[in-house]
């Protein structure tokens, strides 16, 4: 049987980095050099990150949901994770951790739930052909909503 691995003395700001805009990792950026954040991007593609002791880049194989599992398995309680994925967010919160998405929403146990159901019922609809749309554009509101919710969040950290 393997030994969890020993807790850190901070928790750490993790990215589900495939997906999140350049804006939102910008401000992410600021916030890390600013609190001295442990702060891990990851994705399955190389990434540029500003030089910085508090922040770096994993690079994970291609492949669905490997990004998501990397962030899953390394996740401690108390640990902040930026993702638009629902079913990461749910396992987020599941072991101790607090999810955000990049437009400012934190997730919770009630609201993560919520969001799978229509997930769930989206990919539905789409797999039976009709025509979803996408989500609306990313807005300034957004960024500000996901600045104002990251630096409360940070706080506590």
């Amino acid at each position: 049987m393997a030994e969890a691995a020993p807790a850190r003395a901070k928790p750490r700001l993790w990215v589900d980095a495939d997906a999140c805009p350049v804006v939102i990792k910008e401000i992410i950026f600021r916030a890390a050099t600013r609190k001295q954040l442990d702060t891990v991007l990851v994705a399955n593609q190389m990434l540029r990150v500003p030089p910085s002791p508090f922040i770096r880049a994993v690079q994970v194989p291609a492949g669905f949901d490997v990004a998501d599992n990397f962030i899953a398995e390394q996740l401690q309680p108390g640990d902040l994770v930026v993702t638009a994925d629902i079913p990461l967010a749910a396992q987020v919160i599941a072991r101790g951790g607090t999810a955000l998405n990049p437009r400012g929403e934190r997730y919770t146990t009630e609201n993560v739930r919520e969001s799978l159901a229509m997930r769930n019922f989206m990919e539905e609809l789409r797999a039976s052909g009709v025509q979803t749309g996408g989500p609306a554009a990313f807005s300034q509101a957004d960024r500000q909503a996901f600045a104002n919710q990251l630096d409360r969040l940070t706080a506590r950290m």
